[in-house]
């Protein structure tokens, strides 16, 4: 066998309490996607009910994962997280295939895409930074402000999560702790004050009409009506958008031999962050539809008549906080938007360093990237990944990477959820602190759902899932080549 984490010297500092632990589950998940995707899924489905509806069950399944996750947790709390319970439930193979992805699309895709939305909004502040401010163009490359300050952002992170754990998460904490009260702020605006009486009358009448709405290339929108079978694909390509904005509450374990008690503290993190934020994304969109219609026009002149489908670049929660602040909703919600999306990304940078970490310890990464630099980080595996990441913010669109990493992340938490039963039967009496709620049936509901989404992208956006199903599979000859190349090791 490959060695294992136990029989390491433990060099991490243990310094995430649960609170840091939660901070870190609630601060990776929000970002700003539940103030832009809202659009999309309007679009999608068409009606109030099934935009609630699908906000919801997104909430049900990540909950559902994350309960059922917290067995792996607490059986192996070490650092690599989710790549560590793959390679013990399978093998070394499908533990690589999961850091593979990860490194390629799925941590390096989503810091990428959250900071490009950093800098966008931080466009709405400062006009000079935008996708048409271009500084540098040559045959394939075009870099712009908004490209440049995203890349900075990516860099400015790592370089204080390289100056110890203590500095990465005061400003994980900091920063969570401000975007959780201004999104409470936001909701208790949108329900109790900004409330439109036009707008709940319209979305009532068309409460449960699910209409799928596309744009043609010209922008002209054609509309079709939505039942049976027709109905459940949609909700499924809704989802998208939603389970990106709910994806990340597993950065957690990737710290696993960073957090004080972590077979106690990981679960609960986990179970009290995700709860927390699903909650504040339905009493968002609550907000919205009682703020805005769903329906809209794409060639409207104002807030109301475009709807939560066509808000102006899909930027749903400006729209709704400007039916209450007017011509300022759109600095306010642009500065929320910067600290959370700053705040996200820290999240994300401080964890996904781990799991190279992890891979680099068991000969299946740079070398390097397997050492802790002088403040008990891994440095090299932090600056290895903010390359990739800055890569990534001049190669692809926000929706590109988004589409990308919802179909990786699923198909690895599906196979990370059968871990589950795999090893209940390959090690039935290891210590499980902590064992899966409704264990075998609510996992299984999990296994089910997720795998009916999976399949529904698959023939519905072929473009972007297919892509990353071949990034996945392209993990196995390297797999083989690298374990060639890296030196011996102890096992397959």
């Amino acid at each position: 066998m490959l060695p294992r984490l136990t029989d390491r010297p433990r060099e991490f500092k243990r310094e995430l309490r649960l609170l840091d632990a939660t901070m870190i589950v609630i601060g990776s998940m929000i970002g700003s996607g539940i103030f832009i995707v809202s659009a999309d899924i309007g679009r999608t489905v068409g009606s109030p009910g099934y935009l609630l509806l699908v906000w919801a069950i997104t909430g049900a399944i990540t909950i559902i994962c994350a309960l059922s996750y917290g067995e792996l947790v607490g059986m192996m709390p070490h650092a690599g997280g989710q790549y560590i319970d793959l390679r013990e439930a399978y093998n070394p193979l499908m533990g690589f295939l999961y850091g593979w992805t990860l490194f390629m699309v799925i941590q390096t895709g989503t810091i990428a895409a959250v900071a490009v939305a950093f800098a966008k909004f931080t466009g709405v502040v400062f006009p000079w930074i935008g996708e048409r401010h271009v500084l540098l163009s040559v045959p394939g490359l075009t870099i712009t402000t908004a490209q440049l300050l995203a890349i900075l952002s990516i860099i400015v992170l790592t370089f204080i999560n390289t100056l110890g754990l203590r500095e990465g998460k005061a400003v994980q904490d900091v920063f969570t702790i401000f975007k959780t009260l201004a999104l409470l702020g936001l909701i208790a605006l949108t329900i109790f004050i900004g409330r439109n009486a036009a707008a709940i009358s319209s979305n009532w009448s068309v409460f449960w009409q699910g209409t799928w709405t596309r744009l043609s290339g010209e922008g002209i929108p054609t509309t079709e009506p939505l039942s049976g079978i027709g109905l459940l694909a949609a909700i499924g390509v809704a989802m998208v958008g939603s389970l990106f904005a709910s994806d990340a509450w597993n950065n957690i374990t990737f710290t696993a031999g960073e957090v004080v008690n972590p077979r106690r503290n990981i679960p609960r993190s986990m179970v009290l962050g995700t709860g927390t934020v699903i909650l504040l994304y339905l009493l968002a969109n609550l907000g919205y539809v009682l703020v805005l219609p769903i329906r809209g026009a794409p060639d409207a002149t104002d807030v109301l008549s475009r709807g939560i489908q066509f808000a102006a670049y899909d930027r749903v929660g400006t729209a709704a906080a400007s039916v209450i602040f007017g011509d300022t909703a759109a600095i306010i919600m642009a500065i929320l938007i910067m600290v959370s999306t700053f705040g996200c990304n820290n999240g994300l940078i401080l964890a996904g360093a781990r799991v190279y970490y992890a891979m680099a310890q068991d000969h299946l990464f740079f070398k390097k990237a397997g050492t802790l630099n002088n403040n008990a980080v891994p440095g090299i595996a932090l600056w290895v990944q903010c390359l990739w990441a800055s890569i990534l913010c001049v190669s692809g669109t926000y929706s590109d990477l988004l589409d990308y990493v919802i179909f990786a992340v699923l198909l690895f938490y599906i196979l990370t959820v059968l871990g589950i039963f795999i090893l209940r039967k390959k090690l039935p009496n290891a210590e499980r602190p902590y064992r899966a709620v409704g264990y075998p049936l609510v996992p299984a509901l999990y296994v089910f759902i997720a795998a009916a989404i999976c399949l529904d992208l698959l023939i519905l956006k072929p473009k972007y899932t297919w892509p990353g199903m071949l990034i996945v599979l392209a993990g196995i000859p390297l797999y083989f080549l690298w374990r060639k190349f890296s030196g011996p090791t102890d096992g397959a």
